[in-house]
């Protein structure tokens, strides 16, 4: 008996696990583990949840459909795993396990617990490279290291790309009669955890929808990502996000769907394409960094030297952040986009970051937990990469003095004022010209429905830069 285990890959096609799995006529059985305890320790999103454990009920129909049945074991930590999943490789007799490498540190401890415990009743692991295109250490330097830098790594990945190339598998042939199946949502742990099991209609599972809107985006969208990608009120960006955090569709899927679309694999920013490629890439350089410094995974800063930093951890301060009360308009919508969607847009990802870091100068862990609290597309690679960045503590050359100007920011990327008008009610009637700094115009209709800045932008940019320079004086 061969067991696939499924964990951040919930799909069928271009599932390698799955694929070695039914590599031959030998019964197939899958499971899947929910581990409510260890979710609220990684802070996982409840909507993240919601969606996820959608996609397993689609998933376990699908299998089903294939004669392969879907087993849902609840084990609350990582910690306990190897032995309940002992426990169920003896009750059925199976002898090899098949799964995807994880790539976080507390993922792979539980993997490499379960690979000791099965190694006891002569249980072959066999872990597979699901969750990258190309795996971690694959892309290296000339001295055979693993790349701290992105651009180098860039450059390496493309090359290794050229050099090894990759094929999309399809689903697996039906393995016998269909199996019944019991949805999710007639289960009593679901109801205990969730009360309803009611997936948010934004966010319809499915790799039938993950691959529409990749399409979709493709077809009418990638060729402009470039100049459209950074405006919120615009449709630019493939909202894919969250079926690749769940593994729905997997990164090489959208590579070589974008190479069809073209014809050829862009190489340089010269070409059409290669702007959402290069997004794809830096998804790929944070993973392989989570690999390289698994200190990553445990709330410490790319850069060792910033623990110094003399961050606030104001509490105040913090929740008129996640509040979107700040009184910087295309932040307040930001946040507040996110606490009623669960996503937010990657460029104002980078101006709220940069506000709480930089102008706030709290902690950026405070701001990666809360991202991590909310997001429906959650990863803790892309999330903590993206965090030091704007923070000026990760993988980058020359960060400390990149400090996003909230107000420009606004003006630049939503010029018309319609994303802040979308979600801070309270400036749905304030003309364009005032939009982005609108207390002189409310004052003079005397009102005092909207907060004034929290903090001078120029005052906190020129604290920010001192801290950073203060440390490198130590």
């Amino acid at each position: 008996m061969r067991l696939v285990w499924f964990r951040n890959d919930l799909r069928l096609a271009d599932n390698p696990a799955l694929r070695h799995g039914c590599a031959d006529e030998e019964p197939v059985v899958a499971l899947f583990i929910i581990s409510p305890t260890q979710w609220r320790q990684h802070k996982m999103a409840p909507i993240r949840q919601r969606f996820m454990l959608a996609q397993v009920d689609m998933l376990g129909r699908e299998l089903a459909a294939l004669g392969i049945p879907l087993h849902l074991l609840r084990v609350e930590t990582f910690a306990e795993v190897p032995a309940a999943l002992a426990d169920f490789c003896r009750e059925l007799g199976v002898t090899r396990l098949y799964a995807n490498q994880a790539i976080e540190l507390d993922e792979q401890r539980r993997d490499h617990g379960v690979t000791a415990a099965l190694a006891e009743q002569e249980v072959s692991c066999h872990w597979l490279n699901g969750c990258c295109v190309l795996p971690p250490g694959r892309v290296l330097t000339g001295g055979r290291e693993m790349f701290k830098v992105f651009t180098p790594f860039s450059r390496a990945w493309l090359k290794a790309l050229d050099e090894d190339g990759f094929v999309i598998h399809r689903a697996p042939a039906p393995r016998g009669e269909p199996l019944p199946w019991q949805p999710l949502v007639e289960r009593a742990f679901v109801d205990e955890m969730f009360g309803e099991l009611t997936p948010d209609p934004r966010w319809p599972v499915g790799e039938a929808e993950a691959l529409r809107r990749l399409h979709v985006f493709l077809e009418q969208a990638v060729l402009d990502y470039g100049e459209t990608r950074d405006f919120p009120a615009q449709g630019g960006t493939s909202v894919l996000s969250p079926y690749l955090a769940a593994g729905i569709v997997s990164p090489r899927q959208c590579v070589a769907a974008l190479q069809q679309r073209l014809g050829a694999r862009p190489q340089s920013k010269a070409q059409p394409g290669f702007v959402w490629l290069n997004e794809l890439i830096w998804r790929e350089f944070y993973r392989h960094l989570l690999v390289l410094i698994p200190t990553l995974s445990m709330n410490r800063p790319f850069k060792p030297e910033t623990v110094a930093l003399p961050w606030s951890w104001d509490p105040d301060a913090f929740a008129a952040w996640c509040e979107g009360r700040t009184g910087y308009p295309i932040v307040d919508a930001a946040m507040r986009c996110l606490n009623a969607t669960g996503w937010m847009h990657n460029r104002l990802r980078m101006i709220v970051a940069s506000f709480l870091t930089k102008d706030l100068h709290i902690h950026w862990q405070l701001g990666e937990d809360y991202f991590m609290s909310q997001l429906i597309d959650g990863d803790l690679a892309a999330n903590n990469g993206g965090w030091q960045w704007a923070a000026g503590t990760g993988a980058d050359a020359a960060p400390y003095f990149r400090v996003f100007n909230p107000t420009t920011q606004g003006q630049r990327f939503d010029p018309q004022g319609e994303f802040i008008r979308t979600w801070v009610t309270e400036l749905a009637d304030v003309p364009a010209a005032y939009v982005h700094q609108p207390h002189d115009w409310l004052r003079l209709k005397g009102r005092q429905d909207y907060p004034a800045p929290m903090v001078d932008h120029a005052v906190a940019r020129v604290r920010a830069i001192e801290m950073f320079r203060d440390l490198e004086k130590t």
